[in-house]
């Protein structure tokens, strides 16, 4: 059974915590976040303590000569044990792939085998289709922009806590796709609120992460949206001032990302809160009737010339079509009063 779907980690790793292991499991693509929680969900549930001595093998790819080495380790019984546990780790280093063909006919019950290949799928569909045949070929690919808020509210709601929509976009915005900074960030944010507190607020997210609740692409996008002009001034100035914090590049991002969506909107059937939501497969009637108020306040021939013109200044931010002494901040308001006027 194949699971090639980022948001199915969590129904892989219950389970795995179940102690419902496969055979074979094959993660691979090119985020390595999913690739290792999975891989330590099953070294941690897999065996217990005292037989990891005798039946845990963890091999790494730059040490392995080819795919018969690891054939070999999982034709091995386990010894006082259910079963035994091999891991090769950084596998796409390893040669000879096809020479699982022979172990995957029958692969041993009491093995369980875990394969992590990074930075890249395997393209070999014959080897996938037969393991996926007696195990796991899961595929985890890079999270877009858009798809952070529920990985956020999925990793938090992990540790039994929520968090308010605004703090989510605040962090997806400040953080972006790193997923191993993120869930570092979000792990320090959970500690420093103690055990009492169980919701996330913008003001937690503040104190902690160091993003201002006030003044980020999340409000300086409401400010746009609303066309609240003296509002996204403001925005814009500390940004200028802080500009290690707010790049320009991840602004562009959160705005393109947005104006995007909403070209969309123009188009869908029911422009209901309830239809913007099934249409842009949002979480929340919060985020609907954003798109509700920017579709009363840009009309689609605005929103084109939006598109376009946050294309224009990513090109600038790199230096493409713009002096070398522009500052991302100049550009910044240029790009704001372009869009708001």
């Amino acid at each position: 059974m194949a699971k090639k779907d980022n948001n199915q980690y969590l129904s892989l790793l219950k389970d795995i915590r179940k102690k419902e292991f496969r055979p074979v499991y094959f993660l691979m693509g090119e985020e390595s976040y999913f690739i290792d929680i999975i891989t330590d969900a099953i070294i941690e549930h897999a065996l217990s303590d005292d037989q990891r001595d005798f039946n845990q093998t963890i091999m790494y790819g730059a040490d392995v000569a080819n795919y018969g080495v690891i054939v070999n380790a999982a034709k091995r019984y386990p010894m006082m044990a259910e079963r035994q546990l091999v891991v090769v780790k950084e596998a796409q280093q390893i040669q000879g792939i096809e020479m699982l063909s022979y172990y995957l006919k029958q692969p041993l019950q009491s093995t369980i085998l875990v394969i992590n290949h990074k930075h890249g799928s395997v393209k070999n569909k014959k080897i996938l289709s037969e393991i996926e045949q007696v195990g796991i070929v899961y595929e985890s690919k890079k999270l877009y922009d858009n798809q952070l808020p529920t990985f956020i509210n999925n990793y938090v709601a992990e540790s039994g806590r929520s968090i308010e929509n605004k703090a989510m976009q605040m962090v997806a915005d400040f953080i972006g796709s790193d997923l191993n900074r993120l869930t570092s960030e979000l792990d320090k944010l959970s500690i420093s609120m103690g055990e009492e507190k169980t919701c996330i607020t913008p003001d937690d997210v503040e104190r902690n992460i160091g993003v201002s609740k006030d003044f980020n692409n999340f409000e300086l996008l409401n400010a746009i949206v609303t066309r609240n002009a003296f509002k996204a001034n403001q925005i814009v100035n500390y940004f200028e001032r802080n500009p290690k914090n707010n790049p320009l590049i991840v602004t562009i991002s959160v705005l393109f990302g947005f104006f995007s969506n909403l070209m969309i909107t123009y188009f869908a059937a029911d422009k209901s809160e309830q239809g913007l939501m099934q249409e842009l497969k949002l979480r929340t009637t919060f985020q609907a009737r954003d798109y509700a108020t920017a579709m009363r306040n840009y009309n689609a021939f605005k929103c084109i010339d939006v598109i376009a013109l946050l294309r224009q200044f990513d090109a600038r931010s790199k230096g493409i079509g713009s002096t070398s002494n522009t500052t991302e901040g100049e550009l910044l308001r240029e790009l704001v009063f372009k869009i708001m006027h």
